[in-house]
């Protein structure tokens, strides 16, 4: 791991080849045209070994100047909604300031229909009560407060596992200027204007579809009210539509859209050179610490289940509602959220299949050379095909049945249950509760149980 010393020696050479750097206190929010300048540099400088991994112990998460490398992949930084918080003081470059930013949005999502449906939203007596909503509260509370509490969640732990690549060091030399350009492609798609555009476009039609679903709420409901020609929308009911369920439903596919854009990345680096090793202790070829990213979304994943849960709830009722069907819905859903993350570790099967393949035939050529060496040892000649034995290497060589072994022990999927435990758990927890409603809570635990360690 390269010191501090060393790190700044790196970047005053790479500023004298005329390459702009990251200067102190500059924003760790950098704009595509930062990175594409500097990742020249980058990749020159990692071919002569001077590796830009960053001291852990001198790198802050407020963005200190150890932090500024073109390697920086910051997903929650970039876009027009970021720029938006940026400039109404919700955050700033060196911080994101989730927890503020998430009473903030549950403020109006959730706090404002509730001042506008007073007095009656105080009550918790009636079927149809705000508080009483379980919808409201999965949706309006916790699904959005965790999609923003989840932002610092994310970018930490994405930054850490792209760094790891080149910490360990995983990619080779001749492929660095790849990555690199990798990284920058990257960061244009996140700071892209188009496909939050869109998410507001997709988030307006959930409003509008919320609305259609009001107009047969019944009058117990906190989002209608009597009116001289039947019922109708109350103000706290318009809010929701213009306001709460939009932003919900923005929120979740702006996360869904820059998982992809880091599923893309990291599809890009399965297909570069990487310096992998079959026999790597972590059974997975030197990219197990890959394979645990997908935790880093368990708060997201927890905000996108709270509302799926309480939605399939309502669906059934009392007698419908077993143990049989709760598994069935679990396991479906835990399926989906898997697949969400096997999208972008699948990629690297084929370079895991194929380094396998290649080092077991290697060994086995060797295994093949060490073991009629130490026949003729024994014997004075190989039993079988002895007249070759003046071609065959007299040398004697190491005994590669242990390496042998290993390879053969292999895991070509990156995916795995016991890796993404906690985030299978974020995903089932709101089903759990769900169940735990209508059930027994000891059937549903088991449930649970079965569903996570299986």
């Amino acid at each position: 791991m390269a010191s501090y010393h060393h790190l700044m020696s790196s970047g005053l050479s790479a500023r004298k080849s005329g390459v702009r750097q990251p200067m102190p206190h500059a924003s760790i929010n950098k704009t595509s045209e930062d990175v594409e300048q500097a990742a020249p540099a980058r990749a020159d400088a990692t071919n002569r070994g001077d590796i830009y991994a960053d001291d852990p112990q001198s790198s802050q998460a407020t963005g200190s100047e150890a932090d500024q490398t073109p390697w920086d992949f910051l997903a929650s930084h970039g876009g027009p909604f970021y720029e938006l918080q940026r400039r109404l003081k919700l955050l700033d470059t060196h911080a994101l300031n989730a927890g503020r930013r998430a009473v903030f949005f549950i403020a109006i999502a959730w706090a404002i229909p509730f001042f506008l449906a007073l007095p009656g939203s105080l009550s918790v007596s009636d079927a149809g009560a705000y508080l009483r909503d379980l919808g409201v509260w999965a949706t309006f509370f916790v699904a959005i407060g965790t999609f923003v509490l989840a932002e610092r969640q994310v970018e930490d732990g994405l930054r850490t596992k792209l760094r790891h690549f080149l910490r360990a060091p995983i990619i080779a030399p001749v492929s660095m200027q790849s990555a690199a350009e990798a990284v920058l492609v990257a960061l244009k798609q996140r700071d892209s204007g188009l496909p939050e555009i869109i998410c507001v476009a997709l988030a307006v039609v959930g409003g509008l579809f919320y609305c259609a679903l009001l107009h047969h709420a019944p009058l117990t409901s906190w989002a209608v009210e009597l009116a001289p020609n039947g019922s109708a929308i109350s103000l706290a009911g318009w809010w929701s539509v213009a306001v709460s369920v939009p932003l919900f439903w923005f929120l979740m596919l702006r996360g869904l859209w820059r998982h992809f854009v880091w599923s893309q990345l990291l599809r890009k680096l399965a297909r570069l050179e990487l310096k992998l090793v079959a026999t790597h202790p972590d059974g997975q070829g030197g990219l197990a610490f890959i394979s645990e990213y997908p935790n880093a979304y368990m708060m997201y994943i927890f905000g996108v289940s709270a509302p799926v849960a309480v939605t399939l709830g309502r669906h059934f009722d009392m007698e419908t509602l077993n143990a049989a069907s709760l598994t069935a819905t679990m396991a479906v859903w835990l399926v989906l959220v898997l697949a969400l993350f096997a999208y972008s570790l699948s990629a690297f099967w084929k370079p895991l299949a194929d380094l396998k393949a290649a080092t077991i035939l290697a060994l086995s050529v060797q295994a093949t050379h060490y073991q009629r060496l130490a026949e003729r040892k024994v014997l004075g000649r190989n039993v079988a095909a002895h007249c070759d034995e003046r071609s065959e290497r007299k040398e004697d060589i190491a005994d590669p049945s242990k390496h042998h072994e290993l390879a053969k022990k292999l895991s070509t999927v990156l995916l795995s249950r016991k890796a993404v435990l906690p985030v299978g758990a974020a995903a089932l927890l709101p089903f759990a509760i769900e169940g735990a409603t209508r059930l027994p809570l000891k059937d549903v635990l088991s449930i649970l149980k079965k569903m996570l360690l299986l």
